[in-house]
């Protein structure tokens, strides 16, 4: 199993909001189906001082990396243009018994 973290920062632009907010069930029905299939570990919401959403980090691990690579595809947040910033680790999770 591979895993991964996603740090992604929205953009900045006067709707980006508005984009996260018109993906937002979108994505949320999208973790859903990770967290079914084993593949979802983590996910948060990156806030800013008054609160309000600026961006997202994933813990997520899939068996392959072309598996990694038709999620990204197809989230929500990438195709309805709301992430900017993105960075993307291979990580191992610790599990701490």
């Amino acid at each position: 199993m591979m895993q991964y973290i996603v740090y992604a920062k929205d953009h900045t632009d006067s709707e980006a909001l508005n984009r996260r907010m018109a993906a937002r069930s979108a994505h949320l029905e999208g973790v859903k189906a990770l967290k079914a299939r084993g593949c979802f570990i983590l996910g948060a919401a990156l806030l800013n001082e008054h609160s309000s959403m600026i961006g997202s980090t994933m813990v997520l691990q899939f068996e392959t990396q072309n598996d990694f690579d038709a999620w990204y595809a197809a989230e929500p947040y990438i195709t309805g243009n709301v992430w900017g910033n993105i960075e993307i680790h291979p990580v191992k999770v610790a599990v701490i018994e």
